[in-house]
């Protein structure tokens, strides 16, 4: 279920450091925005922030743009942000912009991306929709335009339909299937040092499988 709007979300994610306005204005040059070269990491559909932010606590040598459309969801991610960092913790290393994932060529340069995750996607159901899917072909085109050539896409969800979409979206794609399993956290080799999303946790305490796979271009 989508998060109920929040009054005043639009204003406080303006007034938020963490979130960058006007993304577009840093294309090709995000290294500005962290102040120092790293690899760059990108959430696309991030939620609540929690993986990203567990992956920018154990990866300081990597930096962070988590990617949500949604000012209510953006919102609950800054507010656990400021929990955690309340409590002593930086994430210097982390920011956020509140965007269209569509728009993603035109606020990162071609190969200024390192690699890109998407955990737990909205499986838009309807046929109708299937262009939204952030594993459709047209998603997965723009992907190309801004990840580096030996940068991979990792995918999780206990969406199984949704899952052998996205698989018949890359066997008719530029892109090659490295890496996929019907059940990450019994893969022994692929649950090692897997970091769980919130969704995750919860559908996996469930006994739902989870699925994922990881591609890179051909």
């Amino acid at each position: 279920m989508r998060l109920r709007n929040i009054p005043g979300a639009k204003d406080a994610i303006l007034e938020c450091d963490w979130v960058i306005d006007e993304p577009e204005r840093f294309k090709g040059k995000w290294d500005e925005v962290f102040g120092v070269r790293r690899p760059l990491f990108l959430e696309v559909g991030m939620g609540k922030g929690r993986f990203l932010m567990d992956m920018a606590r154990l990866h300081p040598e990597r930096n962070f743009v988590g990617i949500e459309m949604y000012d209510s969801v953006l919102l609950r991610a800054l507010q656990k942000r400021e929990e955690v960092e309340d409590a002593g913790e930086d994430f210097s290393n982390l920011v956020f912009i509140r965007v269209d994932a569509r728009l993603l060529p035109e606020i990162f340069e071609k190969d200024e991306v390192d690699g890109i995750y998407l955990n737990f996607s909205d499986p838009w159901p309807k046929a109708r929709h299937a262009k939204r899917r952030l594993t459709s072909r047209e998603f997965l085109a723009r992907y190309e335009k801004v990840l580096k050539k030996d940068g991979a896409v990792e995918f999780k969800t206990d969406n199984r339909d949704l899952f052998e979409f996205s698989l018949e979206e890359v066997k008719d794609s530029n892109w090659n299937l490295e890496v996929c399993t019907f059940d990450l956290h019994h893969d022994e080799k692929l649950v090692e040092g897997n970091v769980m999303t919130e969704y995750e946790e919860k559908f996996s305490s469930k006994g739902n499988p989870i699925c994922k796979m990881i591609i890179k271009q051909k």
